[in-house]
This record gives C-alpha cells, structure tokens and sequence, in this order.
C-alpha cells in the first residue's frame, strides 16, 4: 500500500509539473507606425485609425446641434470619446487621432506639442476639412443626395469618411458606387461614416487648396 501511495503521488507531481512547463509568458508588443501608413501625398493613402475605444465601449454623445460644432464633436467622440491626450497603440494622435502623415502635410510637425495643445488641435481639424472640400469638391456636388447602397450620401458624410480612409480612399468609394469600401480593423468602414455623420451642416468651413495651419 505505501509502495502504491508513494508511485500515485510522483506520478501526480510529474502530470504537475508537465502542466506548468507547457505554459509560456504573454510576449509584450512595442508597436511602431509602418511607414506604409503615413501619408505621404495631398491625396494621401489609407492610413489605419486603430482606436482603442471601440463601438461596444462607446455611450451615446451629447448631441450639439447639426452645424459643424455638432458635426466636430460627434466625430471626435467616436474616435477618441473626446480626449486631447490620446494616443492609441499605433501613434495616432489626440482627439481627433490624427496620424503624424496627415499632421505633416498642413504644416504639424511636433507630436508633443500638438498633443498638449487643444487650441492647435481644433485648428488642425478645421484646417483638414477644408484641405478635404478641395480635394473632393467635384465628388461633393457630383455625389451630393444620392443614394449608394442605401445610405443617403451628404457633404458631411463624405467628409467624416475622408477624416477615416483618406480623400483618395472616398474618391474610389463614390466613384464605383460602393464597391470600393475599406473598413479600419475595429470594423468602421467608409459606409458607416457615410451614414453615421450624415446631415451636419458644415457649410462655414470653405474648402481651401493645400489648407495649412
């Protein structure tokens, strides 16, 4: 019986410690920007928001209106709930999560100031909305109140899915109506910003060549 005892036990240690031996520590990740996604053009590639506030996190906004204050800050809250100091993982930037391809182009260079600066934050958004009404003002009056695949197409709209996928991106959008969609890897697509930020009036932001801050 000891004999019986004794051989269960280290039989019971071994099975333990083969159990522990077959588990490996979670290896940390530092992520970097690809430069395959930093813009580089006036009609810049698609460049990635990976937001770590997803659709299921999110409580409804405050609703302000559907002029461009409202307009601003609704797509604010759906990229970064609002917050100037926010980083994701892949480096994009505050409350608007801005890459640094799009900042350089209108004249943003320094990621930490721009960070600690809402004023300059606010100047760059607008600045990108008008640099974007240029570049995509022949598909605005073109695209304007058509219906694609069933989302009513505004001015408005096209401009929050150019603030995700690039002008360029939303040209190739409206132009194969609807067949050329992107989508960032937490699922929000040209589509769904099409509709979801559909009807501001943003009117009183003029569309500008080459906008810089």
């Amino acid at each position: 019986m000891k004999r019986w005892i004794s051989f269960v036990l280290h039989l019971a240690m071994i099975v333990i410690l083969t159990s522990f031996g077959s588990y490996t520590a979670a290896k940390h990740v530092d992520y970097q920007i690809p430069d395959s996604l930093k813009a580089a053009t006036n009609d810049e590639a698609f460049v990635l928001p990976y937001a770590e506030v997803t659709e299921s996190t999110l409580v409804n906004p405050p609703y302000l209106g559907n002029a461009y204050n409202g307009f601003k800050e609704a797509l604010a809250f759906k990229e970064s709930q609002g917050r100037y100091n926010v980083v994701n993982t892949f480096g994009y930037l505050g409350k608007y999560q801005f890459g640094l391809g799009t900042l350089n182009l209108m004249g943003v260079y320094d990621a930490n100031s721009f960070l600690n600066n809402p004023k300059l934050q606010e100047r760059t958004f607008e600045t990108n909305i008008a640099r974007n009404k240029w570049i995509l003002r022949r598909d605005i009056k073109r695209f304007n109140g058509k219906k694609i695949r069933g989302v009513v197409i505004t001015e408005s709209g096209i401009l929050a899915a150019a603030h995700l996928a690039g002008a360029g991106n939303v040209k190739k959008y409206l132009r194969s109506y609807g067949k050329n969609d992107v989508a960032d890897a937490y699922g929000s697509s040209i589509s769904y910003y099409m509709g979801k930020f559909a009807g501001f009036d943003i009117s009183s932001i003029q569309q500008k060549r080459n906008a810089k801050v």
